[in-house]
């Protein structure tokens, strides 16, 4: 017969265990596990097994596993997992793509009866149509004041009905009635609540950003330091070429308003004292416009007279 082995022999092994999977591991999910039976997260084991593993235990039994290898290895930045912990939660290790591993795990979802009790995670609506029930329970629909009419020997269900609010306990009634209808409304699984990262710690929301959406909010950032920086007149790399430019333009109007001036400012002086030079500068821009149309309707014409020609030939040749 088999020797079980102690309370504080288990621990040590968990201990071992997750400070093994610390050191191989710099990519950790961090899931809520409510209402997530055995079988389901063996499936989940199955689906994610590879390069990812799934880690379960006491929140008191991992926080202290940690600290054992922060305490040990020195790895400060493994604290941070630490006040994550609250509730029912379990850890993923990984090493591969975040966002996939998240996907595979949403895959798992199992949908789950209303039972009395419970937090709705979601609106609960039910659906008009044919019940299936018989006249006789019509009195239990109106106890939840859903509007119902006789329709050849069942129940039917005139409008959709909201029947559970998300965030309202499930009652006994509104149970009953989801268990007579066969619908099982809600669905759980594991479900990725913090992404600890080599040390950082974000939400899961991140791994959605594409690249696009990097793009757009580093632009929005440097936009806004130029406007700060212009407003305030503090000199950044981003607002450099605008001072710049704007300082160009009040030196140039310095040099139009007085005697002052200097080379670039020459150019704009003869345009103001005689603009028909900039009508002459102006005109080959307007001629080169032009002459690409043109150029075109020339090559089109040519293009026609080809065709004329070698119609021409091959019915010379025909006769001949």
């Amino acid at each position: 017969m088999a020797v079980k082995p102690s309370r504080s022999a288990k621990k040590s092994l968990y201990d071992k265990k997750l400070c093994s999977l610390l050191s191989q591991y710099t990519q950790i999910l961090i899931v809520h596990a409510d209402n997530v039976g055995s079988n389901q997260l063996q499936n989940i084991r199955k689906g994610l097994r590879g390069d990812s593993l799934v880690l379960m235990g006491k929140n008191t039994m991992m926080k202290r596993s940690i600290k054992i290898h922060a305490d040990s290895t020195g790895n400060e930045a493994v604290r941070n997992l630490i006040p994550l912990l609250v509730g029912n939660v379990g850890l993923i290790f990984t090493k591969g793509d975040l966002k996939e591993v998240r996907e595979e795990v949403a895959k798992y979802k199992v949908g789950a009866p209303a039972r009395v009790g419970l937090v709705a995670p979601i609106d609960v609506v039910v659906p008009p149509g044919n019940t299936g029930l018989d006249p006789s329970q019509t009195s239990f629909f109106q106890v939840l004041n859903i509007p119902t009419k006789i329709n050849k020997g069942t129940v039917e269900i005139v409008t959709p009905v909201e029947l559970i609010k998300k965030g309202n306990k499930v009652g006994s009634s509104e149970a009953a009635l989801l268990s007579k209808l066969g619908i099982r409304p809600f669905s759980y699984g594991l479900v990725v609540i913090t992404v600890y990262d080599n040390g950082s710690v974000f939400d899961p929301e991140v791994l959605d950003l594409t690249e696009d959406d990097l793009i757009e909010k580093f632009a929005s950032g440097v936009s806004m330091v130029t406007s700060m920086s212009l407003a305030m007149s503090y000199p950044t790399l981003a607002a450099a070429p605008h001072m710049f430019i704007n300082g160009y333009k009040n030196a140039l109007s310095v040099a139009v308003a007085s005697e002052y001036s200097f080379p670039q400012a020459d150019k704009v002086k003869e345009f103001l004292k005689d603009p028909s030079k900039f009508a002459v500068v102006a005109a080959p821009v307007a001629a080169d416009s032009g002459a690409a149309p043109n150029a075109t309707a020339k090559l089109e014409e040519k293009k026609e007279e080809e065709e004329e020609d070698s119609d021409e030939d091959m019915a010379l040749n025909l006769f001949d």
